[in-house]
């Protein structure tokens, strides 16, 4: 039987890997650390995932519900992980960063039909099935070969870390726990700004000095990830209805809202770290140091992590990809993660998801499989393979990426959440149904 090689042991590779693997195929999963480290993972752990412990909400009715429901209704490794190490976010779910890699490394080092080799690939295999799910940090070695595949060396825009602090280094007299509108309980802790203390926050901030960027290129931000002193610079208030919105959040000495507040998630099971929510950035350490220093409640704040930048690859997939993540190129050829153009672990997931699915089918030579119009992970590989524009940007599941409801259901449901939460439905039987076909083809093939 032909093995299938998986480049890259992030969240999509280990999707591929998981997916092709448990229909019987024999997977080659490829993670180059730490024979060769990047600048933001610590460990050699597969799915270490760096920016941010919050895999978004999984409040019923939302569009990620939706993406994370399909998964774990399609046995997704991700999801399996996600529920053993979750960790309190209020309606989002977070997980803690290493009992999750490490439970993924486990499940992988484990599963028969999955050989995990530490080697860096440099180059493509010209006639293997490979899925390719290096993710934001493709080495640069093999982001030239990508290059030369698809022609187009525009292959990069700038992503953010957050900072994490101590929890025992919070001021709880200062900050406050809750969730915002009372939503999951007191999962978040609270920092509440007043009037001055805002704008002498916002002024240390706009003028802090930042890392400047490597290699002369142009700063490509992607926009539902803007480094927070890059935000601030759009007006004084921007981060007021952004990161720091105080709406939901009383505080509990006053009973009334703050002019401004930060919210700290909750990082590990022993609540001992907890990450500045939307606070990424690339501003010197120091500078780092002493701006979030003002933040009230954290005047003695022992920082754990500093906020970073990296550069994040991605391709220009409407020209290359197929909605099968099959490249137009070469049949045997299949992208998955965020270097085909979705942003977010989940999404990320999704298409490795597929990814794998499609190459196990080539070795069992079966039609590919593209996932129903109406579901999320359907609508993320129609978006990355399909639609029309001269500046492909990343995404993350929305709403107006899935296919819209028949007139007569829009009429019906005139509010938006009743109208979502019927998206949500009809999307999930229809994928159930779409399972339950696949599921008896990978049945009969194993």
């Amino acid at each position: 039987m032909e093995k299938i090689n998986v480049i890259g042991g992030g969240l999509a590779g280990v999707e591929a890997a998981w997916q092709a693997a448990e229909t019987g195929a024999k997977v080659r999963l490829y993670e180059m650390r730490p024979v060769s480290q990047t600048p933001a993972h610590r460990t050699e752990n597969l799915a270490e995932i760096v920016c941010s412990n919050s895999l978004k909400t999984d409040e019923k009715g939302s569009a990620p519900y939706l993406l994370k429901e399909e998964l774990r209704r399609g046995n997704s490794l991700v999801m399996k992980a996600a529920e053993a190490t979750k960790v309190p976010a209020g309606a989002a779910l977070a997980v803690d960063r290493a009992k999750f890699s490490e439970y993924i490394t486990r499940e992988i080092e484990a599963h028969p039909n999955i050989e995990l080799i530490r080697e860096e690939i440099k180059t493509i295999p010209p006639d293997e099935i490979t899925i390719i799910a290096t993710g934001p940090l493709t080495s640069e070695s093999l982001t030239a070969e990508i290059i030369k595949f698809t022609g187009d060396d525009q292959l990069y825009f700038y992503d953010a870390i957050a900072p994490i602090v101590a929890a025992d280094s919070i001021d709880m007299s200062i900050a406050f726990k809750a969730a915002r509108y009372g939503k999951g309980g007191d999962d978040y802790v609270n920092c509440p700004f007043d009037r001055d203390q805002y704008a002498r926050f916002y002024g240390e901030l706009i003028e802090a000095k930042s890392v400047p960027l490597k290699r002369f290129e142009d700063t490509k931000w992607f926009e539902a990830c803007l480094p927070i002193e890059e935000l601030a610079r759009r007006g004084i208030d921007t981060l007021r209805f952004g990161c720091m919105k105080p709406v939901g959040l009383p505080v509990p000495a006053t009973g009334r809202e703050p002019y401004a507040a930060v919210q700290l998630r909750q990082e590990d099971l022993m609540a001992d770290a907890f990450s500045l929510v939307g606070f990424q950035n690339h501003l010197k350490y120091g500078e780092q140091e002493r701006v979030l220093k003002l933040i009230p409640g954290l005047e003695n704040a022992e920082f754990l992590q500093f906020g970073q930048i990296h550069r994040n690859t991605f391709i220009n997939s409407p020209q290359i990809l197929f909605e099968t993540l099959q490249t137009k190129k070469q049949p045997k050829l299949f992208f998955a993660g965020q270097i085909t153009g979705v942003e977010g672990y989940v999404e990320s997931v999704g298409t490795g998801w597929l990814a794998g699915l499609n190459a196990a089918r080539i070795v069992r030579g079966e039609d590919l499989l593209i996932a129903p119009e109406t579901s999320a992970i359907g609508a993320l590989c129609r978006y990355v393979s399909n639609v029309a524009t001269k500046n492909f940007q990343p995404v993350n599941i929305t709403f107006g990426l899935l296919s819209e409801l028949p007139v007569e259901l829009r009429k019906k449901y005139r509010n938006k959440r009743e109208r979502h939460g019927v998206q949500v439905e009809i999307a999930l039987a229809d994928w159930d149904k779409w399972l339950n076909r696949i599921d008896k083809r990978i049945t009969a093939n194993v």
